[in-house]
């Protein structure tokens, strides 16, 4: 890349993207994990091949970083809420459970409350206490179960 504008435009744009992965604390894992996979991948592409050819690589690789880190963050997602289910499908009421996701290293407690009906579903409020990153963050939420069986949270 002999055009110092260019690749300035590039790094900045990147720089962009990257601080947008860092920005968005409402992404689930499998979207941090697409965005991120999306990100690197491009990267990498874009420094394979003869010169000519490196824009094109890099969409292929951003494409094949997408799917993988989505296929990975999915992953973690559906360890942690596998775990939260079975905590409120056989926990009594103000019976703890503890558990350290083996991927993240995050460590969660959760200690759901007596269940209840309302509008044609049954709900437990459950208390949800995380070591996430290194910061302690605790969450009072709602969960359902759903007519497949397993417990969602409400949004």
């Amino acid at each position: 890349m002999k055009n110092p504008i260019r690749k300035g435009l590039i790094c900045g744009v990147a720089f962009f993207f990257i601080a947008a992965v860092f920005g968005c604390a409402n992404m689930n894992k499998a979207e941090q994990g697409a965005l991120i996979g999306g990100l690197g991948g491009a990267a990498i592409g874009g420094q394979l091949g003869p010169g000519k050819n490196r824009g094109e690589n890099a969409l292929i690789g951003a494409g094949i970083g997408v799917l993988l880190g989505y296929l990975i963050g999915n992953e973690w997602d559906k360890y942690d809420q596998r775990q939260l289910s079975r905590s409120l499908e056989y926990n009594r009421s103000g019976s703890t459970t503890e558990w350290v996701n083996p991927d993240t290293g995050n460590t969660y407690t959760v200690t759901p409350r007596e269940a209840y009906r309302q509008d044609q579903r049954i709900y437990r409020d459950v208390r949800i206490d995380g070591i996430v990153d290194g910061r302690r963050e605790t969450i009072h939420a709602k969960a359902y179960r759903a007519s497949d069986g397993s417990w969602q949270l409400a949004r």
